[in-house]
């Protein structure tokens, strides 16, 4: 019988916490053994699964003893720091799909993979994946002859924008090309602007209703359009993502590493 990889959810009540918390019960490679929320948070002491036999409730700290290999964060920037520092205290495989990342944060990471195994997606949909590659590819074939456009929407709930996902694929478009986000990135237009300088890539941000996650490259040259687009209708795509790349950092070496690497893995 496979030995199951225990794992402690941080960020527990949040939306994606509750869906990776539906989730790991049908999944047998995997065990929750720790749902963290906020200190002070109404669900501390309740039961995570209250119809199951199982006896594990929302707590806002560790047990000493507790025993796990690896740490899902799922939290918000405001609460990163405190789920990296208890990885790297733990000494546990870090996956995490928190957003809005500050430059300092993005730095931490970084120094936290000289000492634990690091994996920080903004997205852990296989097909974002995918899409993430298939921009690249296209990037790189069509050149700066076609203007790139990346269209975002999301919940009214989302306070980062653009999406961190957004921000990955335009870095990778841009890297393609040979630039940097930072140099031919275009996050507002309003009233009387220059032409469109050649090699910009350019965001878009929707917020409204329930949207789970849409995404949209638009590749706009003379005479033609290339479109690429995934649109995610649950976020169980993002929970199964996230709980086998878990499955997957598990017992790895320091080190940072991709969704990329987990999925081709599977």
């Amino acid at each position: 019988m496979t030995k199951r990889t225990p794992i402690i959810l941080f960020g527990a009540s949040g939306r994606m916490g509750q869906e990776i918390l539906k989730l790991a019960p049908a999944r047998h490679e995997v065990e929750i053994v720790a749902a963290l929320v906020r200190p002070g948070a109404r669900l501390i002491g309740e039961p995570v699964w209250p119809a199951s036999a199982e006896a594990l409730v929302y707590a806002s700290a560790l047990e000493p003893e507790l025993r796990a290999q690896v740490l899902i964060d799922f939290s918000n920037a405001a609460s990163f720091d405190a789920a990296l520092a208890l990885a790297v205290d733990r000494e546990l495989a870090f996956v995490s799909g928190t957003t809005g990342l500050s430059e300092a944060q993005r730095d931490s990471l970084e120094q936290a993979a000289l000492r634990i195994p690091v994996l920080w997606s903004a997205n852990f949909s296989i097909g974002v994946a995918l899409l993430r590659r298939m921009a690249a590819d296209a990037a790189r074939v069509l050149g700066e002859e076609f203007d790139v456009e990346i269209i975002e929407a999301h919940h009214r709930h989302k306070r980062d924008a653009p999406s961190g996902t957004a921000l990955t694929l335009g870095r990778a478009i841009a890297e393609a090309r040979g630039r940097t986000i930072e140099e031919v990135g275009v996050f507002a237009r309003h009233g009387h602007m220059d032409e469109r300088a050649r090699g910009e890539i350019g965001f878009a941000t929707v917020r409204g209703g329930d949207i789970v996650g849409d995404h949209t490259i638009l590749f706009a040259g003379e005479g033609e359009r290339l479109e690429f687009t995934h649109r995610a209708s649950t976020r169980a795509v993002f929970a199964r993502g996230a709980l086998v790349a878990a499955r997957w950092m598990a017992g790895r070496s320091a080190g940072r590493y991709t969704l990329d690497q987990a999925v081709e893995a599977v």
